[in-house]
């Protein structure tokens, strides 16, 4: 027992190093222990316990986990008024509007409590606190586990200490695997389900510059929005009620007006959600020959239909607005990562450490016994499903994200069909099926263009075909290169005559005498259940997990082993995280100095009428050539973003950057186009975190919104 503490405890303190200020994405409740005497040096005003205290009211009591992690956003009132990204609250300004509200284009601002709007399925977490749990999991496995045998018993342990720590709370718990499951993390955390919209800029601020600009520098994009979280009478998280009040903060950010100068410290919390620092050659191999050129290839061709839609109708601009902006956003992304993974010759250097660890491996037989088939497992996992993956991700992203939308919908059918099939003994859940199904429909029918729908399917059909082995298709679609001989067209066709899904009125219709026949015999339902050709490669890829992941946690484990005293830290997992940095400015390339902010100066040399991605309202013109900047400028100017070397990833938009007094400078909303390998290697001398000014911000609710009595709330420093 003695030998088995001493390898847990040998474990921990290997990871416990310390790190580059601009590099790594930390856990709060170690930075006592690596972190704060760099933070200090670099101006750092804040104790440990005041960034991260379960005793007392912290900054982590501020940030919050939007949506499970899809953003963060950070509480900048007492009242519980939260700040986050444009873009991560742009589904609940879509859903919101209309062409009587074209919130999107024009704005919205509740000017009382009143005027907020709900959103169903709107939530924030918040870290209520976190520990290492890792002595009461490692003592359990062992290496002669496999993958199940290991996941059940880690499973099984996880459910326990979950459990004993939320016994008497109203709090969720989580444990969480860390360093490619070499270290354990338990996280008790506490969720508003009742988050009302509050106000939003223009599209044109903030969304300012578009697909040109996303991830792009100089920027000058108004990328925020504002929520309230409410709780019920008690204090407590409760469902949305009209009787529900604001959340009184724990803690909230202070707003400073005093702006940065170069090489000011800068910090970042938030929850980024996913990075692969540790990722290997033949990983990066199949980033770049598999999943960026189909994702680059097949997005393109879905959102030039759409968007070509959207511009031709207002409606359908409304329809598709969220839709459109989430395929692209990661479309651009893998452009750029593409190019930043070649340019910055990823794959050579992480040759040169494998290289590195072999020969290290090879001079030690016990290093042998242990680490010896990390690689290989790695390298033969990843060149056995290549073709499976990339059968897999086409699927993925001709059918499941955006490329037959009726199709998708359909699924949401099998629960008719289950209580259908035998309706006597289930009269009353055909009832309740039935009122759930028109309610989820009145969602899908309100952002749905049939049309739309139409054009994009028949591009990813043609694609399949001319794409795939048959070996892969969905029996739907091998059918039109069979029966329909390749013409896409013609089944299309066929399939939006004949499906009642496609149309909201023929789908209501069904709903009022719903049949087993006809949902067996719909068009959609069929092409439904033949998508799910998908899962059973799924299945198949599966089969390669257990050498690649047993690979990956040895591969790190032994890194760590191999450079004692080397900056390690666990890959992003949506779990809470801090890191620290700089303002300052770089070099993109030869001869070019970028500076670390851009003004309002910028957003008016950019302004092109005649292309929606760069219109400037007449109101910001107004404002900016009175120089009516109220106390938001200084000397006749006002500053938009901001750039620092602070390190992040998605899920860090809405980030508050906070400076040395732990007041809030601006919002994290995007990274660099030179150093989008950033998720899977970090380039000090590139990568920067781009964010929008807080005095900006300001300025946009007070002067440009008249929005005065939300700024009333804020605590301002002057």
């Amino acid at each position: 027992m003695r030998k088995v503490s001493l390898l847990v405890i040998g474990l921990v303190l290997a990871f416990q190093v310390r790190v580059y200020a601009d590099e790594g994405m930390w856990l709060l409740s170690l930075i006592g222990q690596v972190n704060m005497d760099e933070m200090n040096e670099m101006g750092l005003q804040l104790t440990a316990e005041q960034i991260y205290s379960i005793n007392h009211a912290s900054l982590k009591d501020a940030v919050g986990a939007l949506d499970d992690g899809s953003c963060t956003a950070e509480l900048v009132s007492p009242d519980g008024l939260l700040l986050t990204n444009h873009h991560c609250g742009y589904g609940e300004i879509q859903y919101h509007s209309s062409i009587e509200h074209d919130y999107l284009k024009n704005g919205f601002w509740a000017m009382t409590r009143d005027e907020e709007l709900p959103n169903e399925g709107k939530t924030i977490t918040f870290l209520v606190r976190m520990e290492e749990v890792t002595g009461q999991i490692a003592p359990e496995l062992n290496e002669e586990m496999n993958m199940g045998e290991r996941n059940s018993k880690i499973r099984s342990l996880e459910r326990s200490i979950s459990s004993d720590a939320t016994v008497g709370t109203h709090y969720e718990a989580t444990v969480e695997s860390m360093f490619n499951g070499n270290r354990f993390f338990l996280f008790v955390t506490e969720t508003y389900t009742d988050v009302r919209l509050v106000g939003a800029p223009p599209e044109s601020i903030g969304k300012f510059g578009h697909d040109t600009d996303n991830w792009m520098w100089p920027r000058h994009t108004g990328d925020f929005s504002i929520f309230r979280v409410y709780t019920g009478p008690d204090g407590k998280p409760a469902e949305y009620s009209a009787d529900n009040i604001p959340l009184k903060s724990k803690h909230y950010l202070p707003i400073s007006l005093k702006g940065y100068e170069k090489g000011d410290f800068a910090m970042v919390m938030g929850f980024p959600g996913s990075t692969d620092r540790y990722m290997t050659s033949w990983e990066i191999k199949e980033l770049l020959e598999i999943e960026h050129p189909n994702r680059i290839h097949i997005r393109g061709i879905k959102q030039d239909l759409q968007i070509a839609d959207m511009m031709a109708d207002d409606k359908v601009r409304i329809q598709y607005a969220s839709k459109y902006s989430r395929s692209s956003n990661y479309w651009k992304y893998s452009i750029g990562q593409s190019k930043g993974l070649e340019s910055l010759n990823v794959v050579g250097k992480k040759q040169e450490r494998e290289a590195a660890f072999t020969e290290w491996v090879d001079q030690d037989k016990n290093r042998k016994a242990s680490y010896g088939n990390a690689l290989k497992d790695i390298r033969e996992a990843v060149d056995g499903r290549k073709e499976l993956q990339n059968a897999y991700q086409y699927l993925e992203e001709t059918i499941f994200r955006g490329g037959m939308e009726s199709v998708m919908f359909a699924s949401d059918l099998t629960a008719l069909e289950w209580v259908l099939a035998d309706p006597e003994p289930y009269q009353e859940d055909v009832s309740n099926v039935v009122e759930g199904l028109k309610e989820v429909s009145a969602d899908f029918y309100k952002d749905y263009n049939q049309s739309t729908d139409k054009k994009v399917m028949t591009a990813m059909i043609k694609l399949l075909i001319e794409e795939l082995d048959e070996e892969y298709l969905p029996s739907n679609i091998l059918e039109v290169k069979t029966k329909y001989k390749g013409d896409a067209e013609k089944y299309v066709e066929k399939y939006f005559k004949r499906s009642i899904v496609t149309d909201q009125e023929s789908f209501l219709a069904f709903l009022d005498n719903p049949s087993l026949k006809v949902l067996r015999k719909d068009p959609a339902y069929i092409a439904m259940i033949a998508s799910q050709k998908y899962f059973e490669l799924r299945g198949r890829l599966a089969e390669y997990d257990e050498a690649y992941t047993r690979g990956s946690r040895l591969f790190l484990k032994g890194l760590v082993e191999m450079y004692p005293g080397k900056e390690f830290y666990s890959d992003a997992n949506s779990t809470m995280r801090m890191n620290y940095g700089e303002v300052g400015d770089y070099f993109p390339r030869d001869a070019v100095l970028y500076t670390h902010y851009t003004t309002l100066k910028g957003v008016m040399e950019k302004e092109d009428p005649s292309n929606f991605e760069f219109e400037v309202t007449d109101r910001l013109k107004e404002l900016y050539q009175g120089k009516d900047y109220g106390p938001y400028g200084v000397d006749g100017k006002l500053n938009v973003c901001f750039t620092t070397n602070n390190d992040i990833t998605g899920g860090n938009s809405g980030s508050p950057v906070i400076n040395g007094n732990g007041e809030l400078l601006g919002l994290a909303f995007d990274g660099n186009w030179e150093a989008m390998s950033g998720d899977v290697a970090f380039e000090t001398e590139l990568q920067k975190c781009i964010n929008v000014d807080i005095r900006y911000v300001m300025f946009i609710i007070d002067k440009y919104a008249g929005a005065s009595h939300l700024v009333n709330e804020m605590t301002l420093v002057k």
